[in-house]
């Protein structure tokens, strides 16, 4: 690992550390110290210094494999010279102009060849912009006001997305409820969401065709990380698509976290080709971005041309930074590329079930492609209610993250992660033997 390895332990929880001085600092200019809900932590977290390739170092200097790629945006990890001087040379240029420049032409072209659903591309800065562009576009491209959405599963901060990202409760007739996530929701917004159960067909078949002549559009996650990275069954996932053509229903496939998953996202690992796909993460290189494609018929309402019917601008969508980071990023990830991460990627699942046999804990590990996640259970993932971790098993995984950290793995609290293309055997076995450790020293 990097130079600044110290030794095992958590350096930045001890009296007096630099993380424990910035938190102080941020808690008088920051709500809670915080800007980014999924960092916080308690009492405080590790503040970053910087980062190499598969290394992230904190501000006490401890180093630690990472693992999370903030939240899987960085595929290549961080610093990557590749992107780095693409980035530097685009500097020196101009960093956003209010015109149109040929770098946005170029990553779109690389996204259209490569997704199934995407002929026409709309630029955003994160991926809750392209989810509520998808919306927007689905609205005007139908005329209809409502969605559906399915419980428990997270899109971004956009108020009609929100709805029910926590698993809601059954109504009258045992279908989840619209469930606000945030205090101040309108009553309107819950009320233009209706809520399916994920993959069951028959309950979202009936919701479906009750509110058929007022749903614009169907959002789903076809491997959401809210449920543990377990994909949408196959059957499922194909009759929904015939359902909302029938319908005339636009299908969104929110794939911001598991465009990971293949060259074509997850969409050409399931064979299924939705109208609208929201994209983000990885396709900008680790600079701010999100993306929305799809089908020229129903992104044709975003054309000025002709309108538009869904008028769509942003300061700084398709900014010639994140354009030529993209651009550089996507063009290194080649299907052996792929290939390769999806092949570590089993080597660290396969040991983590092998560590989790010898502890004697029912544990199970999901995903595709370069994303994985460990749960400590063995109950069936194809349900929210499922994969979210029971009490005890939430004091468990606190107790094993916390511990992965003292020994050098950089993880989400839930066990939920990514590899990076600088990674090799070198690192999984790292956090294989770090896994192990840390069941042991939390009482597997």
């Amino acid at each position: 690992m990097a130079s600044e390895t110290r030794a095992s332990g958590n350096a930045f929880l001890e009296t007096g550390s630099a993380s424990a001085r910035i938190f102080e600092r941020a808690r008088h200019v920051l709500p809670g110290g915080n800007t980014r809900t999924t960092l916080y932590m308690a009492p405080y977290p590790p503040y970053a210094a910087h980062g190499r390739g598969s290394v992230i170092v904190d501000v006490e200097g401890q180093a630690r494999y990472d693992f999370l790629n903030n939240y899987t945006a960085l595929i290549h990890g961080h610093a990557d010279p590749d992107i780095n001087a693409a980035v530097i040379d685009q500097l020196a240029g101009g960093v956003a102009f209010a015109m149109p420049t040929e770098q946005e032409v170029a990553l779109a072209e690389v996204l259209a060849e490569r997704i199934p659903s995407v002929e026409r591309v709309r630029f955003t800065n994160s991926g809750t912009e392209a989810v509520m562009m998808a919306i927007k576009a689905a609205r005007a491209f139908t005329g209809r006001p409502m969605i559906a959405k399915f419980n428990g599963c997270y899109h971004g901060s956009y108020d009609f997305a929100e709805v029910s990202t926590k698993p809601a409760p059954a109504g009258p007739h045992g279908d989840p409820l619209s469930v606000a996530y945030s205090v101040g929701t309108p009553q309107a917004v819950l009320d233009s969401v209706v809520v399916l159960p994920y993959n069951d067909l028959e309950a979202t078949e009936r919701l479906l065709t009750a509110h058929r002549g007022e749903l614009a559009a169907v959002l789903i996650d076809p491997m959401p990380r809210s449920m543990g990275l377990h994909a949408a069954d196959r059957t499922f996932l194909s009759r929904l698509r015939e359902i909302t053509r029938a319908y005339g229903i636009v299908l969104i496939f929110d794939e911001v976290i598991s465009l990971r998953a293949d060259r074509g996202g997850m969409q050409a690992v399931l064979g299924v080709t939705p109208d609208l796909t929201a994209m983000g993460k990885i396709i900008g290189g680790g600079f701010p971005i999100g993306g929305l494609g799809g089908s020229a018929e129903v992104m044709a309402v975003f054309d000025p041309s002709t309108g538009p019917r869904a008028p769509h601008g942003g300061t700084f969508n398709a900014n010639p930074v994140s354009m030529v980071a993209g651009l550089v990023a996507m063009q290194k990830m080649t299907d052996d590329e792929f290939d390769r991460l999806a092949h570590l990627t089993g080597q660290l699942q396969a040991g983590f079930e092998e560590v989790m046999t010898e502890a004697g804990i029912e544990g199970q590990t999901a995903g595709h492609g370069s994303l994985f996640h460990v749960h400590l259970h063995r109950r069936p993932l194809a349900t929210y209610t499922n994969a979210f971790p029971r009490p005890q098993e939430t004091t468990r995984l606190d107790a094993v993250y916390r511990t992965l950290l003292a020994h050098g793995i950089f993880v989400t609290p839930t066990l939920f992660g990514c590899l990076s293309t600088p990674m090799g055997v070198a690192e999984v076995e790292s956090f294989v033997d770090a896994f192990a450790t840390a069941l042991h020293e939390t009482g597997g």
